[in-house]
């Protein structure tokens, strides 16, 4: 035994292609957000970082629309965040309806059987949404603790109605678990008066952040339920009893009461070691989002739509969810992501591959039963521009007569 050579791998300096991205994340960041990952490195128990940490979950709550108190990024990517939601809120022995209809809500479903509840799987067709019958159904028929469905569904494109769901779940004693991974900051959610009880994000979507670090936030009622488990949380990383005890420690998950003590003099206990960077890239994101006005973005993100349907109809092309409807509870095409039919006889792959290799845009394919049928394109975050979409709209008539479509 001895030393070998054998991994030593001789590499040249890291040079990436610069891409515009436009498929269903990540976005490119912001050159700001950027900026923050090179940002000086403090400890975790640094005052500076202890105020870095307060001003984001503050920031948080504007972006999710909310007064709940726990509100915090998760160290890691949207499905970390997804996992916090499902560890903490089920338990051996409750009941779960998972709503599904994509890619996503189905990646809930496999999540949550892990977890020792009952859980019951709604299907629906992907590329349609649930009406309020058929989850008042769900709800009388299963009585579940817990309901979980995806706001916007990265995998067709589709906004789920949100327009009396809460409410919903409210007459029936049941906590909502929503996520938002590619919807929030692109298009309006508001979690406060929607009733939702359990919220998340990425960073790498709308935000344009990086991604690693995800905003999660839990009602009052979703707190009391974590508190007051029978059996600790399955997940460790991802306890809230213990994460709360770091972030906020001042908050009573059990009652909901904050003390009245100030928060510096309340010890914060350590539990692991945060990506401080990504923290300060997330914050960064928030304050240009702050700046530019939460109303002002979400027009933005809809002109943005708006100016991509026309241009794909000047080219043949229509977008896969048929029904627009810009009212923010409303069930149709997500602003943020669309889905485009991809024509007949033309192969999406190659399209895709022409766009990449003579303009360096990325757009995705579809996925599951989506899978050769459709393109996803993503204006996300400070993509959502109109000098992107015409570019995007030039290249992509440029791919589809190379690849025999007359457009």
């Amino acid at each position: 035994m001895g030393y070998s050579d054998k991994h030593k791998l001789k590499t040249s300096k890291l040079q990436l292609p610069v891409r515009l991205l436009l498929g269903p994340g990540p976005s490119n960041l912001h050159p700001r957000v950027n900026q923050q990952l090179i940002s000086s490195m403090v400890g975790y128990t640094d005052a500076s970082y202890y105020k870095v940490m307060d001003e984001t979950m503050e920031l948080m709550r504007y972006l999710f629309q909310t007064d709940n108190h726990f509100t915090i990024p998760i160290s890691g990517a949207g499905t970390a965040a997804m996992e916090t939601c499902v560890s903490n809120l089920i338990e051996p022995g409750d009941r779960v309806v998972c709503l599904v209809s994509g890619f996503f809500s189905d990646r809930i479903y496999q999540m949550a059987v892990r977890y020792g509840g009952n859980i019951l799987k709604v299907d629906k067709q992907w590329g349609q949404w649930f009406g309020l019958e058929e989850i008042e159904s769900a709800l009388i028929q299963h009585k579940p603790s817990l309901l979980t469905l995806v706001f916007g569904e990265t995998s067709t494109g589709v906004k789920q109605q949100m327009e009396g769901v809460g409410e919903l779940c409210k007459k029936y004693n049941c906590l909502l678990m929503v996520d938002c991974v590619a919807a929030l900051g692109g298009v309006p959610v508001f979690v406060d008066d929607w009733k939702i009880d359990a919220c998340y994000t990425g960073t790498q979507k709308c935000l344009s952040g990086p991604p690693g670090i995800s905003p999660i936030t839990f009602s009052n009622a979703a707190c009391h339920k974590i508190a007051i488990r029978k059996t600790p949380v399955a997940n460790w990383y991802l306890d809230c009893n213990l994460l709360g005890g770091y972030w906020c420690p001042e908050f009573n998950l059990a009652d909901g009461t904050i003390s009245k003590e100030e928060k510096s003099s309340i010890p914060r206990r350590y539990h692991h070691t945060t990506p401080s960077n990504l923290l300060y890239s997330l914050r960064e994101a928030l304050v240009l989002l702050v700046e530019e006005g939460l109303d002002n973005v979400w027009k933005r993100h809809q002109d943005a739509a708006i100016l991509l349907y026309a241009g794909l109809e000047s080219l043949g092309l229509r977008p896969f969810v048929s029904q627009l409807n810009e009212q923010p509870e409303k069930g149709g095409r997500l602003f943020s992501l669309t889905t485009v039919g991809i024509p007949e006889g033309v192969d999406g792959k190659m399209v895709m591959k022409y766009l990449l290799d003579n303009f360096n845009i990325e757009i995705a394919g579809g996925i599951g039963p989506f899978a050769g049928k459709v393109w996803r394109i993503g204006l996300m975050g400070q993509n959502a521009n109109p000098g992107n979409i015409k570019l995007l709209i030039s290249s992509l008539s440029d791919a589809l007569k190379v690849n025999g479509f007359n457009c």
